[in-house]
């Protein structure tokens, strides 16, 4: 029996490692579900999921509302009903009108539009009318939590509800929510590490309050997603639920840490998926000298980012992902065009057209699980509904256009094919600091700098084993579309 070589015990160590995350990621994702009940109802068109834990028949609790924020999710929002629920308290999780599981679209031209204020305001209602009509749900106990968007629905509903008992804004965008001299009990939660606007919301919130009516916190080392999993924010959540069980508080990261372990290992399984390709020789590389292509790269992501913004790309009716699927779509044509004038040589050979079309559509299956299937499980809604379920191929087509032209400039070379995505999402966040791109584009950058680089290492796999040069941008395409196309909000 032939000795495994170096490459075959390190795709068989990267298999086992795999395995090992996917059953860890999977415990953990069981663990954040003990002991706790859910129930899902559509109300006027709202998704609700109630959050409560097994027992304590009898016993009147205490009610929380919880709101997520622009691109958010009911599910994004699940660990800190989880905590509540964990503490005697009875969450109502919504999703906004375009977000999650809501097929229907964000009214207004933005969120701060009064259309889609009056649409968040009616979402509020309807999730606040259900949670007191539970069973075993103290009416005169509501408490209100939202993140960014959700936080200036809350705190707008608060004002005009004075029964609300209290009220919990994290990550508030905007002050002027919170009338001067308000006496409703509010407590305001910042990351340490968001952007200047968010604590100088906290400010001017906390400007000339009436005393006791305020309370600031601040969650060290997080920024404005990651604040929704810091330990002080969920501490923060628990001392305004009245009535509150005491004993241990639940681990925050329990979901999300189950979610990024199932991730990892999918992801990390593609390497001996991969291995499962027939050998063949690997082509040089035929791409142009790295001067000329870094002068056609730059340029052509410049100028994609430049008409995106002169397109009508608002006519799509997703929020931002509009502008970065033409954006996308632009710089591939460009980066094709300058490979076709450029003439690289050395494409990959090919594997005849069935075993291709096998090959491709079994990929392309893995890839829709590794990418979806965490993401839904332990963090955001990531099934397509509505308008996304056309919405989802358009933007695979505008990535695939993008990965396309950028392989074949890259002629085979895999730094450079990787460095052209990340020339993308630098000119990208250039174009939200400039105003070209939407600025919501600054909070999604890091997450969309991470699917490049997830994409980018499937592609150097897929390169080792001499791949079809198209199926590491196909298999991209997915990677990259499915979070735009089903977390960025339908407007």
């Amino acid at each position: 029996m032939p000795t495994p070589g170096p490459a075959s015990r390190r795709t068989l160590a990267c298999g086992v490692v795999a395995l090992l995350a996917v059953v860890l990621g999977a415990l953990l994702l069981v663990r954040a579900d003990a002991g706790l009940s859910t129930a899902r109802a559509t109300v006027a068109g709202v998704p609700l999921t109630e959050v409560r834990a097994d027992g304590g028949a009898g016993d009147l609790r205490p009610g929380v509302v919880i709101a997520h924020g622009f691109a958010g999710s009911a599910r994004l929002m699940r660990p800190l009903a989880d905590s509540v629920a964990r503490q005697g308290g009875v969450a109502v999780l919504l999703d906004f009108a375009g977000h999650g599981a809501s097929g229907s679209r964000l009214p207004g031209a933005g969120r701060d539009d009064e259309r889609a204020r009056a649409r968040l305001r009616h979402d509020l209602d309807v999730a606040v009318g259900w949670l007191r009509g539970r069973p075993g749900v103290d009416r005169d106990r509501i408490v209100l939590v939202g993140h960014s968007m959700g936080a200036g629905a809350v705190v707008r509903y608060a004002v005009a509800h004075p029964e609300i008992d209290r009220t919990v804004a994290i990550s508030l965008p905007d002050g002027g929510d919170v009338p001067a001299g308000w006496p409703g009990n509010l407590t305001l939660v910042v990351g340490g590490l968001e952007f200047a606007g968010f604590r100088q919301a906290v400010d001017e919130a906390t400007r000339d309050a009436p005393a006791g009516s305020r309370t600031r916190v601040v969650a060290p080392g997080v920024e404005h997603v990651s604040v929704l999993f810091a330990p002080r924010t969920h501490a923060a959540v628990l001392d305004a639920l009245p009535g509150r069980t005491g004993g241990p508080e639940p681990s925050p990261l329990t979901r999300p840490g189950g979610a990024g372990l199932l991730l990892a290992g999918l992801a990390l399984g593609f390497v001996p998926l991969a291995a499962l390709l027939p050998r063949r020789a690997r082509p040089g590389a035929g791409g142009p000298r790295t001067g000329w292509w870094l002068a056609a790269t730059v340029p052509a992501a410049g100028l994609g980012a430049v008409f995106a913004a002169l397109l009508p790309t608002t006519r799509l009716p997703l929020a931002v992902g509009g502008y970065v699927a033409v954006f996308l779509l632009l710089t591939g044509v460009l980066l094709a065009a300058a490979a076709r004038y450029a003439r690289p040589g050395g494409t990959p050979p090919t594997a005849s057209g069935v075993r291709s079309a096998v090959v491709a559509v079994a990929f392309l299956g893995y890839a829709v699980l590794a990418v979806a299937l965490p993401l839904h499980l332990g963090l955001t809604s990531t099934v397509p509904v509505g308008a996304r379920c056309w919405l989802l191929p358009l933007v695979a087509f505008c990535c695939l256009v993008f990965l396309l032209g950028a392989e074949r400039l890259a002629g085979g070379d895999g730094l450079r094919y990787a460095a052209t995505g990340g020339i993308a999402v630098l000119v990208l966040a250039a174009a939200a600091v400039l105003g070209l791109a939407p600025g919501f584009v600054l909070l999604v950058v890091p997450l969309f700098a991470a699917l490049v680089a997830w994409q980018a290492a499937w592609a150097a796999v897929l390169r080792r084993r001499a791949a079809p040069w198209w199926l590491a941008p196909l298999l991209g395409a997915v990677l990259l579309a499915w979070p735009i196309a089903t977390t960025l909000p339908l407007a």
